[in-house]
């Protein structure tokens, strides 16, 4: 079981933010790897000594190959507030890309609707109304460039299954390692570079502005990038 000690980007009575791993699950799943949430769990208690079961309740989710900041709650009250706020789009996130083509423009506002196929674990894009479709919705900007990648800004507006990757790869903008959505060749450690970096909430018990920032994980593109431009 790996320290998550090092990745802990915020953490008080009511919630906790890991940066995590692209290697790491938020969940169990038939892989039978032990989930962030269970190794959140017992950091929890063993740091505060706790006898008996940890409340850790998960708020959102990360795709396994995707890094970057995720909310835990440490009380079921905390986690029914962060739900409903959710769920009003209320937890104002941000990610980077890193991506094989330049897009057109520098920035943009895209707009689909996508349908899950649940057998292949993928989204497509497909026209509005089709029989269970929902809308896309993002805003990205090209924020920096590097002899053959390009690193995009992208703001959430819906959160939909695979949502950055579907859209990005749709305007031709495929993510470097996303195989799954027409990458020609993977990342060696599985991941892909998509990156949740920033989060920005009020505070579901405190009531203060939250703003939370992820740096990438350690390789050389990442490093490029963060190095050179921000």
């Amino acid at each position: 079981m790996r320290n998550i000690k090092n990745d802990i980007l915020y953490e008080d009575n009511h919630i906790v933010v890991v940066n995590k791993k692209p290697s790491d699950i938020i969940q169990g799943d038939k892989t039978g790897d032990m989930p962030l949430s269970e190794i959140t769990k017992l950091y929890l208690k063993e740091k505060y000594n706790k006898p008996g079961n940890v409340f850790c309740g998960v708020v959102h989710r990360l795709d396994r190959p995707v890094s970057g900041a995720v909310i835990f709650a440490r009380t079921s009250k905390a986690l029914s507030r962060l739900n409903e706020m959710l769920r009003k789009h209320e937890i104002h996130k941000k990610y980077w890309a890193v991506v094989e083509q330049k897009p057109k423009n520098k920035n943009g506002h895209l707009l689909h609707y996508l349908r899950k196929n649940p057998k292949q674990n993928k989204s497509y894009v497909v026209k509005e109304g089709t029989e269970g479709a929902l809308k896309a919705e993002l805003k990205y900007q090209h924020i920096a460039s590097s002899d053959k990648y390009y690193l995009l800004e992208i703001e959430l507006l819906t959160g939909r299954h695979h949502q950055i990757r579907v859209q990005l790869a749709n305007m031709g903008c495929i993510i470097k390692g996303d195989l799954k959505y027409g990458a020609k060749r993977s990342n060696k450690d599985a991941s892909i570079h998509l990156h949740a970096r920033y989060l920005d909430f009020i505070h579901p018990v405190k009531k203060t502005d939250l703003s939370i920032l992820a740096n990438p994980p350690k390789d050389p593109i990442w490093d490029y990038f963060v190095a050179n431009h921000l």
